[in-house]
């Protein structure tokens, strides 16, 4: 697996809400963190585990809920920060589902503009298609990126892990 891809994966699976799956799943996902490569990326993945673990699950899932569920600035579908026009926001969504079945996906639970499906789709295919479906949402990648940062999400590292790798694999791929 590329580097770009476990990140990706790993973003994904932090950014999903912290069920009884998830929790199982803790150990497995902290130790893909320990393949990546990049220092300062391994290092966000670490310190995020690391994080989680300090102040416990239950604690890690009212903060979650808090700041994903909770919260218009700081949830995790992607077409709602800019609402102002419903019409922009159902094209935009319609966008994302293109993307997904562009790529011979198609979700049934799940809304399109959902930031961890979006990452999962893109480890899911040729790093071509990914970095189209990274760049798709490259704006809102950054703008959630401010927005956790204001808010004073650890997530903001991780937002900044995947910009990372979506520069690096605009190079790679160009």
């Amino acid at each position: 697996m590329k580097e770009y891809q476990l990140v990706l994966k790993l973003a994904a699976y932090l950014l999903e809400y912290p069920d009884e799956n998830w929790q199982n799943d803790f150990a497995e996902y902290r130790e893909v963190a320990n393949q990546i490569n990049t220092p300062q990326v391994k290092e966000v993945f670490t310190d995020l585990f690391a994080y989680v673990e300090k102040i416990g699950v239950k604690e890690y899932e009212t903060q979650y809920v808090q700041s994903f569920d909770f919260s218009q600035n700081t949830n995790l579908y992607l077409t709602t920060h800019e609402r102002t026009d419903f019409g922009k926001q159902a094209q935009e969504l319609h966008e994302y589902k293109n993307l997904f079945l562009e790529n011979g996906f198609d979700l049934n639970n799940e809304l399109p503009d959902y930031l961890p499906a979006i990452f999962e789709l893109a480890t899911a295919v040729p790093s071509q298609n990914a970095k189209k479906i990274l760049f798709k949402a490259k704006s809102k990648l950054e703008l959630l990126r401010d927005r956790f940062i204001e808010a004073k999400l650890p997530h903001a590292f991780l937002m900044d892990a995947v910009l990372i790798q979506l520069e690096n694999l605009n190079s790679e791929v160009t």
